[in-house]
């Protein structure tokens, strides 16, 4: 049986975190967010052009590069669905 790696998962969560934080301008407010938080549609600065930002940003953090069509609004719907897009594009 195969565990996940928790610890990955929790990197890739806080640098999640942080990147919202950053991009967002949440003064720390996205260290309280969990897995199940709500993000599109639930944070109102979260629009389009924050969303070519946090891409952005994640492309450099991570050295991965994100295709337009690998991406919808499923993918930013929660903090949960961000980190799992990621971690999928570092597998």
């Amino acid at each position: 049986m195969d565990f996940p790696d928790w610890s990955s998962l929790l990197d890739t969560k806080n640098e999640v975190l942080s990147i919202l934080d950053e991009v967002l301008s949440l003064g720390g407010a996205a260290a309280r967010f969990d897995l199940d938080t709500a993000l599109l549609g639930a944070l109102p600065d979260l629009d389009s052009m924050a969303v070519v930002g946090l891409i952005n940003i994640m492309e450099e953090r991570f050295g991965f590069v994100v295709e337009d069509d690998e991406i919808d609004g499923s993918t930013f719907a929660t903090v949960g669905s961000l980190v799992d897009f990621v971690n999928g594009k570092l597998a």
